[in-house]
């Protein structure tokens, strides 16, 4: 096992490294620059702050310098507000997190339920209504579900108030958020316990006259959370990261916003930043999830 954990941190380093790698050079290959946009700033003054950003220097030692200065603790100062990096981050994360964690467990708790559920009534009402909504939610894109909600709820019936950071009251972008994750954590949560369900081990465990809510429990639903397992990792980074569409929409003021924006003003630092956070989340995201996989199947051998 640790020498799987090992083998893990040293791809994950690799894969982050060649992240950063992809999005400094993207970056830097679209026209313009951090300044070009300023009409009131000269040549002179835009080359003292490309000075100051280390901009005037060929890309390749940009990058190292960067890398230097990460390594350091120094994620660099944005562009655009003039505030560390490191600031807006560890200010705009918190928000995105509360929002996303809330969202990804009720998709995962409502996933597993409902898609238990329509397994046990195959083919029955509670599995068909189910699967209607489940497709309803999978086909509606969540920037279009947030819409209606902000419109419907907000607007017109102004039960839920607009979201702030200080409003307790975030329930409609937690729906729109966990609306599709839920419906395919539904989908694979039925499929999964249909097949084991259909395995020789269940058939023999009622032929014992073990009771029907063991079966279920212990031996279907464990063996079926395996493929949900794949999912729920990288969909909790993901979520916890914030959409950023939901999150223009509803104007919350968390990471997926920063990010957006900052690739809109070309702030250079803060996109970087960003997207070297994200890589990590996602890659510690994956190597949890394996290690879920050996807690729920000791079957499994990791090499």
């Amino acid at each position: 096992m640790s020498r799987y954990v090992v083998k893990r941190v040293l791809l994950a380093i690799v894969t982050v490294i060649i992240v950063s790698l992809i999005t400094f050079f993207s970056m830097n290959a679209i026209p313009g620059g951090p300044f070009s946009k300023e009409k009131a700033t000269s040549p002179e003054v835009q080359a003292v702050l490309e000075k100051r950003y280390n901009l005037d220097k060929p890309l390749g030692e940009q990058y190292i310098l960067y890398v230097k200065n990460i390594l350091h603790g120094d994620w660099g100062i944005s562009t655009k507000t003039g505030r560390e990096v490191a600031d807006t981050i560890s200010g705009s994360f918190p928000i995105s997190a509360k929002l996303g964690l809330s969202a990804a467990s009720i998709a995962i708790v409502l996933g597993l339920i409902l898609g238990s559920t329509a397994a046990l009534n195959r083919n029955k009402w509670p599995d068909r209504v189910i699967i209607f909504f489940t497709t309803l939610c999978t086909g509606v894109p969540s920037f279009v579900l947030a819409t209606l909600l902000l419109l419907v709820f907000c607007l017109k019936l102004q039960w839920v108030p607009a979201w702030s950071p200080t409003n307790p009251r975030y329930v409609l972008p937690i729906i729109a958020l966990c609306a599709y994750p839920t419906a395919y954590i539904t989908r694979l949560t039925k499929t999964s316990m249909l097949d084991a369900l259909g395995q020789d081990y269940v058939r023999t465990a009622r032929a014992k006259g073990v009771p029907q809510s063991k079966v279920i429990f212990k031996h279907a639903l464990r063996n079926a959370l395996i493929p949900v397992v794949t999912y729920v990792g990288p969909m909790i980074a993901g979520i916890i990261t914030g959409s950023m569409v939901v999150e223009s929409i509803f104007t919350i003021g968390g990471l997926g916003g920063k990010f957006v924006s900052s690739i809109q003003n070309q702030d250079y630092p803060m996109i970087m930043a960003t997207t070297i956070f994200l890589g990590v989340l996602m890659v510690v995201a994956n190597l949890i999830t394996d290690l879920v996989y050996k807690a729920i199947d000791p079957r499994i051998e990791l090499e």
